[in-house]
């Protein structure tokens, strides 16, 4: 299939469906490499209701190249630029496929809305406040909706409720903490979790490692984990 038959038809298939609550059409009439994309913000996050456009250009070599997406709705997220739009998505860049369309990227999109990817940002000042605060960057979120993606057809689901998302957060927050105090001292994961499952708190049981110069313990060695005991009891 050739490429503007590739893309007349995901336009077409776009129309037809009613469910997704996506849209696509051409930027400019008889232009197919030029789209503009809209789908609404995913309830219980920040970013419920609102109406986000995405700039979309095709390139030459579509579907085999990721086309180029940015955000022409101002938006406060942590992979996307609060200035230019920009996004940070794996799927944009080296993890695209042919299998993929313009349809399932904006629903990947709208996905990325309800879980950010914090330790991969495009805004690194957001992703701050995101993992830092996350009420904060909530409300934050929530009145840059409000203010840049209003949409007066949207009718809310209940009362405006970020309790999950920002466990998602705080959740994230703690495996980022964690993962960056292995990765600074070059210690396995799993060894450190092996101690924590023994109720041990992870300061002492990396310092523990540190001292008795291990960086990995493998869950069958007794011996090796019983002198990790002893040091951090002793510690």
């Amino acid at each position: 299939m050739s490429r503007a038959k590739r893309i007349a038809k995901e336009l077409e298939d776009v129309k037809k469906d009613n469910l997704s609550g996506v849209t696509l059409e051409m930027a400019e009439d008889g232009d197919l490499s030029h789209l503009k994309g809209t789908f609404i913000g995913p309830p219980g996050t920040p970013y419920e209701g609102g109406l986000f456009e995405v700039d979309i250009k095709i390139p030459a070599e579509y579907p085999f190249k990721p086309p180029i997406m940015k955000f022409d709705t101002r938006i406060y997220h942590p992979n996307i630029s609060s200035q230019t739009g920009a996004i940070c998505l794996d799927i944009l860049k080296d993890a695209w496929t042919p299998i993929l369309t313009l349809k399932s990227t904006l629903i990947s999109l709208q996905s990325l809305l309800q879980s950010p990817e914090p330790t991969d940002p495009q805004d690194a000042q957001v992703a701050k406040l995101y993992l830092t605060d996350p009420k904060k960057f909530a409300e934050t979120a929530a009145s840059w909706t409000k203010i840049y993606a209003p949409n007066e057809s949207y009718k809310p689901t209940g009362k405006e409720d970020y309790t999950d998302f920002t466990k998602l957060a705080e959740s994230q927050k703690h495996v980022n903490e964690d993962t960056d105090e292995c990765a600074k001292y070059g210690i396995d994961r799993n060894a450190v979790q092996i101690f924590e499952d023994m109720g041990f708190p992870r300061d002492k049981i990396i310092l523990s490692l540190r001292k008795l110069g291990l960086d990995t313990v493998r869950s069958d060695d007794d011996l090796t984990q019983q002198k990790v005991i002893d040091e951090i009891l002793n510690s």
